[in-house]
């Protein structure tokens, strides 16, 4: 595994929610990266809660994301270790009220 992966998988591993974005959680640079934070606030998600990583600071990061995921496009929504999705699965999952299950388990909800 590169150093990148290794990056990458304790950052997934060491913190319950995580999300690959461009931009950060106070400024997200893309508005795909905005939705998927507003998706986590709607499921009662405290910002202070998600490790957001923004890729835009490290071109490494941006594309050992994908390899790790094998998904190819950012954002990229990591709960409790495991691969949720970009925002367009956030959503669907948000939808049908999934997504709050998942993020249940947790410690980043309030619930």
């Amino acid at each position: 595994m590169s150093d990148t992966q290794q990056r990458i998988d304790s950052l997934v591993k060491t913190h319950d929610v995580v999300l690959f974005m461009k931009g950060t959680a106070t400024f997200p640079m893309c508005g795909f990266s905005g939705r998927a934070l507003q998706i986590l606030k709607a499921c009662g998600v405290e910002s202070s809660a998600v490790k957001a990583v923004n890729v835009l600071e490290d071109p490494e990061i941006r594309q050992g994301i994908k390899d790790y995921s094998n998904w190819p496009t950012i954002p990229q929504l990591f709960v409790c270790g495991e691969f949720i999705g970009g925002s367009d699965i956030m959503m669907e999952m948000y939808e049908s009220g999934e997504l709050q299950q998942v993020l249940a388990a947790s410690s980043a909800s309030k619930a």
